[in-house]
């Protein structure tokens, strides 16, 4: 056993910053050989887009988003290569499951955003489109304050999955170049 230990540190050295550059390096390797990236841009076929409708609760998220992906907004529709109106905007609490006692034991919670585009120059909305986010919510009186942070916790992300998929559907919009 010594013997394996001596070879292995004649390979990898006995300094102590070597073998963490070791480390480094194999798990930059492992890493990458799993095929993970970082999330980069969704390529738009737009370049401005302008909003009607209601206003969307996250609609700075939204704006913040599309500015991301290198796409600007625009206050004038006349000015956009899309326009996106906001039909609807919802939040729903329901109770999904009532325990042996005859209280809540779960809710479900829903996020859903309705909306439609047009390009700029056509005349017709595409369908109205939805897209929703659903999470379960487990509950115990015996936990009300700590359930409260977390269907606020819950609510935030499933906002953040709606506008990434919102983003998601307006990248297979494909504009009319100019």
């Amino acid at each position: 056993m010594s013997n394996l230990r001596s070879n292995f540190t004649q390979i990898i050295g006995a300094n102590p910053s070597i073998n963490i550059l070791w480390m480094l390096l194999a798990c930059c390797l492992l890493v990458s050989a799993c095929g993970f990236h970082i999330r980069g841009p969704i390529p738009l076929s737009f370049n401005t887009v302008s909003f009607q409708g209601s206003s969307l609760s996250t609609a700075r998220e939204l704006k913040q988003n599309l500015e991301m992906n290198g796409v600007k907004y625009v206050n004038n529709t006349e000015e956009a290569d899309l326009t996106v109106e906001i039909l609807s905007e919802s939040n729903d609490k329901h109770i999904s499951a009532i325990g042996s006692d005859g209280k809540v034991s779960e809710y479900s919670l829903s996020y859903q955003v309705m909306f439609r585009t047009r390009l700029a120059g056509d005349t017709d909305w595409s369908e109205p489109m939805t897209v929703q986010a659903i999470q379960s919510l487990s509950f115990s009186d015996a936990a009300i304050l700590s359930k409260a942070d977390e269907e606020v916790m819950l609510i935030n992300e499933m906002h953040k999955d709606a506008l990434r998929e919102l983003i998601r559907r307006l990248s297979a919009i494909k504009a009319i170049p100019h």
